[in-house]
């Protein structure tokens, strides 16, 4: 069984993030969900974006990396949307990685070095007419991975929606979701 650490997205710890680490306990994996917020929990997406800005990118990344500490090298490191900085970091930068698991969105490798490393699995999932995934350069950043790592795969859901596997959000596609969940299990089930 594979050790994740999970990290939010901007609107903060949902119960729907909460749940899909639930989702990945239920089938036997260890889950280490932080609150990079401090208790924050935002109705809206734009006001955690801003939240997330006014507390800078590099705090959030910063307080992932303190999250990892005390935690086993040998970690898949799981993300959704702004989740994925301090996952993709990690990932890129703590010895050790399993794997890491990037849900709606992706960053540049270049952001924390030269290339993926080598031997680290990753998957990206977004939604194919998602204008954060797809308009901010997300889905351009995960396509430049899949070319440049052999362990790299990219799913695209039909769909406009941006945290469409988050429960507890209105944007919730149950559909898209469940075969997130599946291929996030088999991928743990892989590396673990």
């Amino acid at each position: 069984m594979a050790e994740v650490l999970l990290f939010h997205h901007a609107q903060g710890l949902t119960p729907g993030v909460r749940a899909f680490a639930e989702s990945l306990r239920a089938a036997g994996h260890t889950v280490h969900v932080p609150d990079l917020y401090e208790g924050r929990v935002f109705d809206d997406l734009e006001d955690g974006a801003a939240h997330a800005q006014e507390s800078g990118f590099g705090s959030i990344v910063a307080r992932g990396r303190a999250a990892a500490e005390g935690l086993p090298e040998a970690l898949v490191y799981a993300g959704f949307s702004l989740g994925v900085l301090p996952a993709q970091s990690l990932a890129q930068t703590r010895p050790g990685a399993r794997g890491a698991l990037l849900f709606h969105s992706c960053v540049p490798v270049t952001e924390f070095g030269d290339a993926w490393p080598q031997g680290v699995p990753v998957q990206v999932h977004g939604m194919d007419g998602d204008a954060y995934f797809v308009d901010e350069g997300d889905i351009d950043a995960a396509r430049a991975l899949v070319a440049s790592a052999p362990d790299a795969e990219l799913f695209l859901y039909p769909g406009k929606q941006h945290l469409f596997a988050d429960s507890s959000l209105p944007s919730y596609t149950e559909e898209a979701a469940a075969l997130v969940t599946r291929r996030a299990l088999a991928f743990l089930d892989g590396v673990g």
